[in-house]
């Protein structure tokens, strides 16, 4: 096979699988435009009227708003403890530090109900089971990798040497951590919030079994929806998910950029 046969069968790939991972975006994007009550692609002429029924319906509101604050709580919990724990696996030289790494993967080797199952009896045990926080600190716990892992790569990228010269010219380790470290750290902190957040803001599975009838998320929301009828208003919710998906990566490009983050990894 020639360079240029080879060049033309690895672009048509990279189009295929980008043309396979678009197609159900479009799908959802495009139905939620339908003038139909049914949701149908391609979508029977335009209108923005689902976006508008959307925004005034009030139980889609209060989960949003509950999403919002499973996302921050989820935050708050993950991003110094990922932080912390993503610098000192990549800096230190821990005992059973292959023993530690091999625990911090358990959140993606328990399937999801089995780890939703504990936490609502571990909850449920410590009578908070249906209070929202417990909702953040559980997506923390289980998407707690994502962001050691960035942490740790923005670390091993790190040069030790400019924490020498702070440590040279009088600096305190917190002073040194602080204005040296973090600063450097900083690419990894955000690609790994900004990733929880959006991590949390969707989650289903797991926010089913932690919620009730009063602090349903909104993809708990999204799908009680679905189980009778799925109408375009619900494509337009999805559509809102989107959005901020591409919202997230347009905040990493604009914070951090995406060469540097790809190029980390």
């Amino acid at each position: 096979m020639t360079a240029r046969s080879q060049r033309i069968l690895f672009w048509a790939i990279v189009w295929f699988c980008i043309l396979i991972l678009s197609v159900p975006t479009v799908i959802v994007v495009g139905a939620s435009f339908t003038t139909a009550n049914m949701i149908s692609f391609p979508p029977e002429g335009f209108t923005l009227k689902w976006y508008e029924k959307i925004a005034l319906a009030r139980d889609l509101q209060q989960a949003f708003i509950r999403s919002l604050i499973v996302s921050t709580v989820c935050l708050i919990v993950s991003v110094p403890i990922g932080t912390l724990a993503g610098l000192a696996l990549s800096r230190f030289k821990l005992r059973f530090a292959n023993a530690v790494q091999i625990y911090l993967l358990l959140p993606f080797t328990v399937p999801l109900i089995g780890s939703g199952i504990g936490m609502m009896l571990i909850f449920g045990e410590w009578r908070i089971l249906g209070s929202l926080w417990p909702v953040g600190v559980a997506l923390a716990v289980i998407n707690l990798p994502f962001i050691i892992w960035s942490v740790s790569s923005s670390a091993a990228a790190l040069d030790s040497d400019l924490e020498l010269a702070a440590s040279s010219c009088g600096a305190g380790r917190f002073e040194t951590f602080w204005f040296v470290t973090l600063p450097g750290l900083m690419p990894g902190v955000i690609t790994g919030g900004l990733l929880m957040f959006v991590l949390a803001m969707s989650e289903f599975l797991v926010s089913l079994l932690l919620t009730d009838a009063r602090t349903v998320t909104l993809p708990v929301q999204i799908y009680n929806n679905i189980r009778s009828i799925i109408t375009p208003d619900l494509a337009a919710v999805s559509s809102v998910f989107v959005v901020i998906a591409l919202l997230a990566v347009w905040l990493l490009d604009r914070l951090v950029g995406l060469e540097i983050f790809l190029k980390s990894k």
